[in-house]
């Protein structure tokens, strides 16, 4: 089984969201669709900006707890180097 830490976007450079899952799409879904009235639903964050996958819960909890230790630019400069365009990662799964 596989665990990901993702970063949702409202927009480039826009609000941001930390969270992990081990059914990433599903959890996206969930997120567009504001199944879950919250942070995400109430800010209309709901773009994929930036994942990774880990091995196991215990080493995807601890990035997702460290990331969320982070200054908002150290997290804008991670998605600037994986997705330097802010796309919706999401949306290229069904192609």
């Amino acid at each position: 089984m596989a665990f990901y830490v993702y970063i949702l976007a409202s927009r480039k450079n826009g609000t941001l969201y930390i969270g992990i899952t081990d059914d990433l799409e599903r959890r996206i879904w969930e997120h567009k669709e504001k199944v879950l009235k919250g942070f995400t639903a109430k800010y209309d964050v709901t773009q994929l900006v930036w994942y990774e996958m880990h091995d196991t819960r215990e080493s995807a909890f601890a990035r997702e707890r460290a990331m969320k230790k982070w200054n908002r630019q150290w997290k804008i400069n991670l998605i600037a180097k994986e997705n330097p365009d802010w796309e919706d990662l999401s949306e290229t799964w069904n192609s």
